[in-house]
């Protein structure tokens, strides 16, 4: 009985396989542990993480409901990317198989940060919160700039899904925590939180720093959305913004800082949109025509313009009066004899009588 056949490890093509075979395994089953970590610390833990956020209030503490919306489309997303890791195995999904392959483990690490988190924030532990927050950060940035500086993972309208369970949940996960979950602990941190015992005018000394954080990583998704016409950029960004102004403590000025950008980014997104359109249709109508016959330039062209040059012209005189003192003389014409002349009488006389 012959040995089995041994795969060869160093087949590039064999550790692709490799790597997507153990993605399928690993991937749901982080997102299990994540989204069961988060079910437990929500509604069978005190206190829970909405909790615990309220009894820590901050100048960014989000309204619990848009939180949870905002993760149950985060969640619906990546069950959908899971699904896609399962039929990545058909030869037509190549492009998507290697989209998922290129994302290597930073989504299943990113999940297994997030249920780390969840149990940190939980024990009210806010220095291993932050750290986590950070790690997950960065995970999500690698994962969605390995989407948006490989040209092949670009999603087309020929593969909706790809943009659907891809890039649309790999980039919500990113955009709460850079921009609110992340600060939300570092100011808990950083002690400037209070509870709703302490006065208001202590309250009002934190204000401007959520002020600082809402209006910068606003202005950098705006600038995301008109360079690229980033819908899910939109809408992730107004989900937070949202959590923000409707948040259990209300301060004036991070609530119309907050209503400001929710204006600006769908205004953005139709403005990046509408001059996309237009550039792609002036591409479109403009028809490159090969030059007529009298638009090409010939020597003979170029010759009627250099004589119209009064410089030119000055030269091609000089050059013809050179010429003329420098070229010789005509030779005179041989003169003729007198002896020949009456030679040439007397046979004429001769020959006519």
């Amino acid at each position: 009985m012959s040995p089995p056949p041994q795969l060869n490890i160093s087949d590039p093509a064999v550790r692709r396989y490799l790597r997507l075979v153990r993605l399928q395994v690993l991937t749901p089953l982080a997102l299990l542990i994540n989204l069961a970590t988060c079910l437990v610390c929500s509604f069978l833990v005190h206190p829970s993480l909405s909790g615990v956020s309220r009894e820590h209030l901050t100048s960014l503490s989000p309204s619990p409901i848009v939180v949870g919306v905002y993760w149950l489309l985060v969640f619906a997303g990546q069950i959908g990317f899971c699904l896609l890791l399962v039929i990545a195995r058909k030869e037509e999904t190549k492009a998507r198989r290697n989209t998922l392959v290129s994302l290597g483990l930073s989504v299943v690490l990113a999940n297994w940060v997030m249920a780390a988190w969840a149990v940190a924030w939980t024990l009210q532990t806010f220095v291993a919160s932050t750290v986590m927050q950070g790690l997950l950060v960065l995970l999500l940035l690698y994962a969605n700039l390995n989407l948006l500086l490989r040209s092949a993972n670009h999603p087309t309208s020929s593969r909706p899904l790809d943009a659907l369970f891809i890039h649309a949940p790999i980039r919500l996960f990113l955009i709460m925590p850079l921009t609110l979950m992340l600060w939300e602990s570092l100011f808990i941190t950083m002690k400037h939180s209070w509870t709703i015992t302490i006065p208001e005018d202590e309250r009002d000394r934190y204000h401007w720093e959520g002020v600082a954080v809402v209006a910068s990583t606003s202005v950098v998704g705006l600038l995301v959305v008109a360079a690229r016409g980033d819908i899910v950029w939109t809408v992730g960004a107004m989900l937070t913004l949202a959590a923000v102004a409707f948040g259990p403590y209300h301060n004036v000025p991070v609530l119309a800082t907050s209503i400001v950008f929710m204006v600006l980014f769908p205004i953005t997104l139709v403005a990046a949109l509408v001059f996309s359109h237009v550039r792609e249709s002036k591409q479109e109508g403009a028809i490159a025509l090969p030059p007529d016959a009298e638009e090409q330039p010939t020597h003979t062209s170029y010759h009627h313009e250099d004589e119209h040059d009064p410089e030119v012209e000055r030269l091609r005189i000089r050059m013809e009066d050179e010429q003329q003192h420098t070229d010789p003389a005509p030779a005179p014409p041989p003169p003729r004899h007198a002896g020949n002349g009456h030679q040439n009488d007397s046979v004429e006389e001769s020959v006519w009588g």
